[in-house]
């Protein structure tokens, strides 16, 4: 017999609606936001310089794409975790961490991505920080315990 757990209660409109609450989610949205616009504007400069092997090659087309559907993904949660998703926190709080992570392996390979893909990847990495340290704070925390 499968027993089911119960879903957590609703988060009340009072802790949503919480100035600090409300703040910290318009923050998290803008962070998200820059962060998928960072990326849709980098695979679109890597179209438009693909014929430059030096500039564009096969790693910066694969990571390019795979941030513009994390970033996606990423701005998707924000939102939802906006409107009081339990599961979207818990999604952001582990994807803007994880991507810090990938983004740190990335600048320190050698030769794999060029200078220029690194630098966009550190501007990404800074917002994804800023996002992780807002949703792993004590306020967002203590909303969505």
């Amino acid at each position: 017999m499968n027993a089911r757990t119960p879903h957590p209660a609703a988060i009340s409109a009072d802790r949503l609606n919480d100035p600090r609450s409300v703040a910290a989610f318009r923050g998290a949205k803008l962070l998200a936001g820059g962060y998928l616009g960072i990326s849709v504007l980098t695979l679109v400069a890597i179209a438009a310089l693909h014929s430059d092997a030096a500039v564009v090659n096969d790693a910066v087309w694969v990571r390019g794409t795979i941030v513009v559907a994390s970033a996606l993904v990423t701005f998707l949660c924000a939102l939802r975790v906006a409107q009081g998703s339990r599961g979207a926190y818990r999604r952001l709080r582990v994807i803007s961490a994880v991507m810090v992570v990938a983004i740190a392996a990335i600048i320190a390979l050698p030769g794999t991505f060029p200078e220029w893909m690194k630098v966009e990847q550190g501007v990404c990495g800074l917002a994804l920080l800023g996002l992780a340290a807002l949703v792993n704070g004590k306020h967002l925390r203590a909303v969505f315990a």
